[in-house]
């Protein structure tokens, strides 16, 4: 009895296993979804109509992108929502564009490209997402994945490229997938510190289950049981990835999560701040991101009174004419400086290390990532207060719990006359004739004094651009886009095509070195067919200047930093918009080139000019590596 009990038992137990196994396998394979899913093999409906829902939930504008076959019904279903799709010729200037909207707009940026070769070609400019801290959303084409690893076109592991890359990385598995991945995506790229997402959509979640099917449904005619077995499994495949495709979800937003600083900080750093007799604010692109507006944050730093230097997108948070805005001897200030907020500004290369503050200096640090927060602590510097959380609000919240506070107005003034100084002295320099064509210092003060109020700068370059940094003024918040820590040459075309999407009433101009501007020359066709004039300045000295200073120096060549005083107006000529070239000799006139240039861009064309300079000392020992 006790054996045939025991029998039982077992029996039992590996029918309970089996059938464990078998309800396994049916829910792998999606067999109890489809118990109570709908699945419509005539809908006329695809993923691409799914992909605009949510991008239009969202209050996305503007889909960049570059054709191609797997992404088609994102495409065409975005156009027929009202999203407008902007067509690049690269990749890179796609999700480019797209960092610009984000950074303008605060609302996500979205780029879409196609499988394989479309996919890598985004890899720099999402990196340097990345390391801008922009929200992102890029949705990159794929092979059915049904058919990856198995010779599909274009079909590579595109998700192990962004791993190191995104703050997530997901492949959609079925069309009813599409909405929450999505939403979870866009919410998880603006929360905490803000970066890229990327989202593969493979072709068979966005074509219509008729079109699928005909790919690869296979033969109707299946012989054999292996043949059978492989039809029925294909079919249930394809039956999986539509079952309950188009049925109702929500597609609005999901919350953002943005980390604050604690009472307690504050008001540590309110104390700090009210014993400091030579306070200064250095504030980072990071304090212009959502969602506190620049208005607000202006506001309470000319509450605070404290003297600032701005990098990066923050440039321009104050007018150009502010008492408390300083642009020159950042150095001196620092060395001189008894006690440095950094508003999300890091301490690596662009600060030295932190090796610029004073050793008796407190310095308090505010970022919203654990690792920039501390970058380089306890080796050159060391922070009185770390706060993790958002700079912005930081310096809001500070400004009301030091109401009454006077900043002192020696140390204020002091600055200020040393910057009056700096600025004369570039002025002078500006007036010294180079050996060759245009000074550069001058055109740029030339460029300076005609700039409207509603104008916006993005930088693309070297040299050129680093002097320029000194030189032209932002006139208001978010008026200038740079590539920020990752140093990216190229982000010009993109910058530029999203910054006058946003703002089509703005004067947009990009300020190109000659080796910058052969990145994307070629974007003057997408301008011209977009009817999005900008105005691009390219400082042609026929060098990699900022490479060639230290190499030719330390290392006695010039090897791969020539380049040719070549026709680049032409170019932009032969594209569609208009050109201009500058050299010394139409110096006297040169006032009156930027001005018909501006008229030429408010008649509604993109132009170009080719402003031939000459070298100067300006940017002696200025970083290059």
């Amino acid at each position: 009895m006790d054996l045939l009990a025991g029998i039982g038992y077992a029996c039992a137990g590996l029918l309970a296993v089996l059938a464990a196994a078998l309800l396994g396998m049916a829910y792998r394979l999606g067999l109890l979804y489809q118990l109570w899913h709908k699945v419509d093999p005539r809908s006329p409906r695809h993923g691409g109509e799914l992909v605009a829902e949510v991008l239009k939930a969202h209050g996305v504008r503007f889909l960049f992108a570059l054709a191609g076959g797997h992404i088609s019904p994102i495409l065409v279903a975005c156009e027929k929502v009202g999203i407008r799709v902007v067509d690049t010729r690269h990749e890179a200037t796609a999700v480019f564009a797209a960092d610009a909207v984000s950074r303008l707009s605060g609302r996500i940026g979205v780029a879409a490209v196609t499988a394989g070769p479309g996919v890598t070609n985004a890899v720099t400019a999402i990196k340097n997402a990345q390391m801008a801290e922009s929200p992102l959303l890029l949705i990159g084409g794929a092979a059915a994945s049904l058919q990856k690893g198995r010779g599909a076109l274009q079909d590579i592991d595109q998700l192990s490229l962004f791993k190191t890359l995104c703050k997530a990385c997901v492949s959609v598995r079925a069309v009813r997938d599409i909405v929450p991945t999505l939403r979870k995506a866009i919410a998880t790229a603006q929360s905490g510190t803000p970066g890229p997402v990327f989202v593969e959509l493979p072709i068979d979640v966005l074509y219509p289950f008729h079109m699928v099917e005909k790919e690869i449904g296979g033969t109707k005619n299946a012989r054999g049981l292996q043949g059978k077995v492989v039809q029925w499994y294909l079919q249930n495949y394809i039956r999986n990835l539509f079952a309950g495709a188009w049925e109702h979800r929500d597609v609005s937003p999901l919350p953002v999560q943005v980390p604050l600083a604690t009472e307690d900080e504050v008001q540590r750093c309110a104390e700090l701040v009210s014993r400091a007799t030579k306070p200064l604010v250095l504030v980072g692109s990071q304090a212009m991101l959502p969602p506190t507006p620049a208005e607000e944050l202006r506001a309470a730093l000319e509450t605070l009174g404290i003297p600032c230097y701005l990098g990066g997108a923050a440039r321009g948070l104050l007018p150009p004419g502010s008492p408390l805005l300083l642009r020159q001897n950042r150095r001196d200030a620092l060395r001189d400086a008894d006690l440095v907020l950094l508003a999300g500004a890091v301490c690596d290369f662009r600060l030295s290390y932190g090796r610029l503050f004073s050793r008796r200096a407190v310095i308090v640090a505010v970022n919203r990532d654990r690792a920039q927060l501390l970058r380089n602590s306890d080796v050159f510097w060391k922070p009185r207060l770390a706060v993790q959380g958002d700079a912005a609000s930081f310096v809001v919240r500070l400004a009301r719990s030091l109401r009454g506070y006077t900043c002192p107005g020696d140390w204020v003034e002091g600055l200020r006359e040393a910057d009056r100084k700096k600025e004369q002295a570039n002025r002078e320099k500006a007036a010294t004739p180079t050996p060759q064509h245009l000074n550069p210092l001058d055109l740029l003060h030339r460029l300076d004094a005609l700039l409207p109020p509603e104008s916006l700068l993005v930088a693309d370059g070297g040299d050129f651009v680093g002097t320029a940094a000194y030189i032209v003024r932002p006139r208001r918040p978010l008026a200038w886009l740079d590539p920020g820590a990752f140093g990216t040459l190229g982000v010009g075309g993109g910058f530029a095509l999203g910054a006058k999407l946003c703002r089509p009433d703005a004067e947009v101009w990009v300020l190109y070195g000659d080796g910058s501007l052969g990145y994307s020359l070629m974007e003057f066709d997408t301008f011209v067919r977009h009817k999005t004039p900008v105005i691009a300045l390219v400082g042609n000295d026929a060098c990699w200047s900022q490479i060639s200073r230290e190499q030719v120096a330390l290392l006695g060549s010039n090897v791969a930093c020539g380049l040719e005083y070549l026709d680049y107006h032409a170019v932009a000529e032969a594209l569609g918009g208009k050109g201009f070239v500058v050299g010394r000799q139409d110096r006297e006139r040169l006032d009156a080139v930027l001005r018909a240039a501006q008229d030429a861009c408010r008649q509604g064309h993109p132009v170009l000019i080719n402003a031939l300079i000459g070298k100067t000392d300006f940017r002696d020992g200025s970083i290059s590596v």
